[in-house]
């Protein structure tokens, strides 16, 4: 009976692993699909999103 009763649980456990997986994955691809939208509206207003942060001329020392 216990050796059920341990497939049981290893099953239940292999499952909620999987169901976090496909949680984790669902949220990465919103905040990807949010991130895609923003950065739309950034080209639409004329700013390119890779280049927002750069700073023209000399550079800090990274030390």
């Amino acid at each position: 009976m216990s050796s059920s009763n341990q497939i049981t649980q290893k099953k239940r456990n292999r499952e909620r692993a999987q169901k976090e997986k496909r949680q984790e994955k669902d949220d990465k691809r919103g905040s990807r699909k949010e991130q895609k939208a923003y950065n739309k509206e950034l080209r639409e207003k004329g700013i390119d999103p890779d280049l927002m942060d750069i700073v023209p001329g000399p550079q800090k020392p990274l030390f």
